[in-house]
């Protein structure tokens, strides 16, 4: 009799220790594959990011030989771009070091687009225009993707920081993200003017 008194708290303890611990691991599990999914949400975000800036990349090359055609005297100014094209490309999934680097690109590229006021030809050619309106898409898409990236970059590390994902993110390996800024005064935000010179 005395043994069945015992029994039945010694089960039940055992009962509430096997389902604590259920619970602790499903915990567990439901916060890391947050985590994971968060984490990749960044990444995709990044790749946009990425994608975009690689194209911007591409078309500058093509909007430097199609101005040197009109303005072949702004000698300076075309191989700041290009230096400054190069070091963005260089600076890597680095967000810091890449958004300062395009930051960077983004003033030179700006007075490229403004050489056209300066030469009517350069204005009215069908190329640069074609050139403008893709780097104006292009940074368009830019945006898009910045924004979806530090959404989900900004996602992210709430999860990380907060209790009880904080005991989850740092065994587990996850970090914080950098949100990836463009300093919009420096931004080639290119414009189209379709008046005409008459």
């Amino acid at each position: 009799m005395f043994e069945d008194n015992i029994k039945g708290p010694v089960l039940t303890a055992i009962y509430l220790g096997i389902g604590a611990a259920s619970a602790l691991v499903v915990t567990v599990i439901i916060l890391f594959n947050q985590l994971v999914s968060k984490r990749n949400m960044a990444n995709n975000g990044w790749a946009d990011i990425d994608v975009q800036l690689k194209r911007r990349a591409d078309l500058i090359p093509q909007l430097v030989t199609t101005v040197q055609a009109y303005a072949s005297h702004e000698r300076q100014l075309f191989e700041d771009v290009i230096m400054r094209r190069n070091a963005a490309l260089q600076a890597g999934d680095n967000p810091a070091e890449r958004g300062s680097k395009e930051s960077a690109l983004g003033a030179p590229v700006g007075r490229l687009m403004a050489l056209a006021e300066d030469y009517p030809d350069l204005k009215a050619s069908d190329n640069f225009k074609e050139l403008q309106d893709e780097l104006s898409e292009t940074e368009n898409k830019i945006e898009m993707a910045r924004r979806f990236y530090n959404g989900a970059v900004r996602e992210l590390n709430v999860a990380i920081e907060s209790f009880p994902g904080n005991l989850i993110a740092g065994p587990f390996g996850f970090a914080r993200r950098q949100f990836f800024e463009i300093t919009m005064a420096d931004r080639a935000v290119p414009t189209l003017d379709l008046g005409s010179d008459a």
